[in-house]
């Protein structure tokens, strides 16, 4: 999987990410934060998708905890799988 930052602003980040799921995961996970806007769109399926996010806060900070959430949940279903 490769990630790219293409702009970075106080506020905004603009991404380049060539997996679709795990940009639909984290833009679910990043919508449960305190984002103001983030979406993803893709100009043609062989292109990288282009994953735009926008916070009144630190977008570092929200996306590090939703990826932590992320790992929490997998890590339960896991845990589930195994039992």
């Amino acid at each position: 999987m490769n990630i790219k930052i293409l702009k970075q602003e106080k506020n905004s980040v603009e991404l380049s990410i060539d997996n679709l799921t795990i940009a639909e995961i984290l833009r679910v996970y990043l919508n449960r934060e305190d984002i103001e806007f983030v979406a993803w769109r893709r100009e043609h399926p062989s292109k990288p998708l282009i994953f735009k996010i926008e916070s009144s806060g630190s977008v570092k900070k929200a996306v590090a905890d939703a990826v932590d959430a992320i790992k929490k949940d997998c890590a339960k279903v896991l845990g589930a799988l195994k039992k």
